[in-house]
């Protein structure tokens, strides 16, 4: 067994330890590898390993490995999308997780209309109050997930955050719970059933999945530590 299997076998394990833990079903979390600065070489063997849900920051990056990368899988963008490449991004991404407010989810939506095809997308909130992070306010998220809810274009699917960097568990237990909570009164609001979470990365992935995520980002577990 390789070192990306083997890390990918530990991962799930501690996957459904978290689950258990909470109560939760067994297939309640995807596992979202992130490769990012890795080659398309990586990402073929994750996805030998089983992993199909293939994460990447940038768009250029993104696109290079989705020419190279012949093997099916389902491309998630989780970094920020500027409005000039959201074309590029329109229809390849199974999952746009980054949305961080309603210029960027307009030209999305008008995008996916002229392709006839609605874009899946999450609305980031940046439940940290770190000033380094992309997303919404906590507090302005009703007004934009409103907007979200109204563009034909759109699947809207949930909401995103990143946890606080270097923060203790209590915090970071706050900052997954607020996502959650927040999800629970905009699915109220909007009437959409908007039933994923995406919160948790390498260091905190089991908090978050205690904490109702339906989506973890995991990059240095799966791939090793990156150069």
């Amino acid at each position: 067994m390789d070192a990306i299997a083997r890390n990918l076998a530990a991962a799930r394990a501690r996957i459904a330890s978290a689950l258990s833990r909470a109560g939760r079903p067994a297939d309640a979390v995807t596992l979202v590898a992130v490769t990012k600065t890795f080659p398309a070489g990586v990402v073929r063997e994750v996805i030998r390993a089983g992993i199909t849900d293939i994460g990447e920051n940038r768009v250029q990056e993104l696109l290079a490995k989705a020419e190279e990368v012949r093997e099916p899988c389902r491309w998630h963008l989780i970094g920020p999308l500027q409005r000039n490449k959201a074309r590029k991004v329109v229809g390849l991404a199974h999952l746009i997780h980054a949305i961080d407010g309603v210029a960027i989810a307009q030209a999305v939506d008008r995008i996916a209309r002229e392709r006839g095809l609605r874009a899946a997308v999450l609305l980031e909130v940046n439940t940290s109050g770190e000033a380094t992070k992309h997303g919404v306010e906590p507090g302005d998220a009703p007004r934009v997930a409103d907007e979200l809810a109204a563009l034909p274009g759109l699947d809207f699917r949930g909401l995103m955050t990143i946890g606080p960097m270097g923060a203790d568990e209590r915090r970071t237990r706050e900052c997954f719970r607020g996502l959650a909570t927040l999800a629970a009164g905009l699915r109220e609001r909007t009437g959409l059933p908007l039933p994923e979470l995406s919160m948790g990365m390498s260091d905190d992935f089991e908090m978050a999945i205690e904490e109702g995520a339906t989506i973890v980002r995991l990059g240095r577990v799966i791939t090793g530590e990156r150069d």
